[in-house]
């Protein structure tokens, strides 16, 4: 996985492709580097209104044969946790965001992490609600898996998707 540290947004075009899950409309977009964006919702149209936000000085194309075949390959884990996915991201964020999202990517399929055992791992204990501020800032549904991280009660708290695509993702995975 390679997580880029800048914070400006690419110019170039970015190729997208829509899917359906269980959950919702899926939104996969890719710059040349690898995916930029996973994004889940209600309908098409307002994912396709957050990735012109998220890159507004970016060509947005629609469709295209590796765009939807990760759009597939993205919907089938969702659907199917057990099958993984590991790929090329491209996603910009602070030097803190990025620490985070690596922790992120290091939580077993099938467990969950509290928000302040992220910080800690990350070496920033007092940073607990800067880890919850990079969980909600991740670009990457599932790819980056911030739906693992759960309050140190254990209970869920706040998804940027929804808190019952949350508990679904979660159930999913810990039948996996």
């Amino acid at each position: 996985m390679t997580i880029m540290t800048e914070t400006s947004t690419p110019t170039t075009a970015i190729r997208f492709a829509m899917g359906a899950t269980s959950l919702g409309a899926l939104l996969v977009a890719t710059s040349g580097r690898g995916v930029c964006a996973i994004l889940m919702g209600d309908d098409a149209d307002s994912l396709v209104g957050a990735l012109r936000r998220r890159f507004p000085a970016a060509r947005l194309i629609e469709g295209g044969a590796q765009a939807e075949a990760l759009a597939a390959r993205v919907a089938g884990a969702i659907e199917t946790p057990s099958r993984g996915l590991d790929l090329p991201l491209d996603i910009r964020g602070t030097a803190f965001q990025r620490r985070v999202w690596e922790a992120l990517c290091e939580i077993p399929t099938g467990t969950t992490s509290s928000y302040a055992e992220i910080a800690r791992r990350i070496g920033a204990p007092g940073a607990v609600r800067a880890v919850a501020q990079a969980c909600a800032a991740n670009p990457v549904a599932v790819a980056v898996p911030c739906h693992r991280v759960v309050r140190s009660d254990g209970a869920l708290s706040g998804y940027r998707w929804g808190a019952g695509r949350k508990r679904v993702l979660l159930t999913r995975e810990a039948e996996a």
